[in-house]
C-alpha cells in the first residue's frame, strides 16, 4: 500500500518555493505519506534531481510526471519521462500518453485552467478529485464527474510552498514501483483522503 501525493510543485516551476532537498528530507520524515509524484508546469527538469536525493531513502518514492497547461485546461502526465511535443493541446497531451504508457489525470476540473465538463471530450485515465487547492465544491463536482465518466479520482496537494504539503493524498494499492502504481490508479485500485493538516475540508 502506498500513500502518495499525485500533483505537486517545486522551485522548477516558476511559481513554487518548495526545494527539492527539502521535500525528500520531509517525505522521509513524514510517517505515512512516502511518494509524491513531481508534477512541474511544462518541465521535467526537477526529476532526475530529486530522484538522486530520495535515492539514499530507500522508503521514499519519486514517480515521474509533468503537469501540462492547454487551451482546454491543465492535464498532470504520471510517468513522463520526456514532454510531450508541441503545440500542446488536450487530445495531442493524451495521445503522446497513450504511446508512452503514462497516465493523463484531468488536474482540478473544475477550478481556474480546469477542463470543467469537456473532460468528456477526452480519453483521460483518472479525475482529480481531492485538489487541496481547490474549494470543497469544485472537488466534490470533480467526484461527480469522475463517477459519471467511470473513472478513478485521485488527490494532490497541487502545493507550491512547503506549508500546503501533507494535506491531501491518494492510497494505491501497489508496490513500489513506478509501473504498478500507474497500473494500479488506471485499475481504479485507489481511495482518496485528506490529513488532519488539512484545512480545505
Amino acid at each position: 500500500m502506498i500513500r502518495a501525493d499525485l500533483h505537486l510543485h517545486t522551485t522548477y516551476s516558476s511559481d513554487s518555493s518548495i526545494n527539492p532537498k527539502i521535500l525528500v528530507e520531509q517525505l522521509h520524515a513524514h510517517p505515512t505519506i512516502k511518494a509524491v509524484a513531481i508534477t512541474d508546469h511544462g518541465t521535467i527538469e526537477a526529476i532526475r534531481e530529486v530522484q538522486k536525493l530520495a535515492s539514499q531513502y530507500p522508503d521514499v518514492m519519486i514517480i515521474p510526471g509533468v503537469e501540462i497547461s492547454t487551451p482546454e485546461g491543465d492535464l498532470v502526465v504520471l510517468g513522463a519521462i520526456r514532454l510531450p511535443p508541441k503545440p500542446w493541446d488536450a487530445k495531442g497531451v493524451t495521445a503522446f500518453a497513450r504511446k508512452n504508457e503514462c497516465l493523463v489525470v484531468a488536474a482540478h476540473p473544475y477550478r481556474e485552467y480546469g477542463l470543467s465538463d469537456t473532460a468528456r471530450n477526452y480519453d483521460l485515465d483518472a479525475i482529480e478529485t481531492l485538489n487541496a487547492s481547490s474549494p470543497s465544491r469544485a472537488n466534490r463536482l470533480a467526484e461527480k464527474l469522475a463517477t459519471e465518466m467511470k473513472l478513478p479520482g485521485v488527490a494532490g496537494t497541487d502545493a507550491h510552498n512547503v506549508d500546503e504539503l501533507w494535506t491531501v493524498y491518494t492510497e494505491i494499492r501497489a508496490s513500489k514501483d513506478v509501473d504498478d502504481i500507474l497500473d494500479a490508479i488506471k485499475n481504479g485500485f485507489v481511495k482518496v483522503a485528506a490529513t488532519g493538516k488539512s484545512i480545505h475540508f
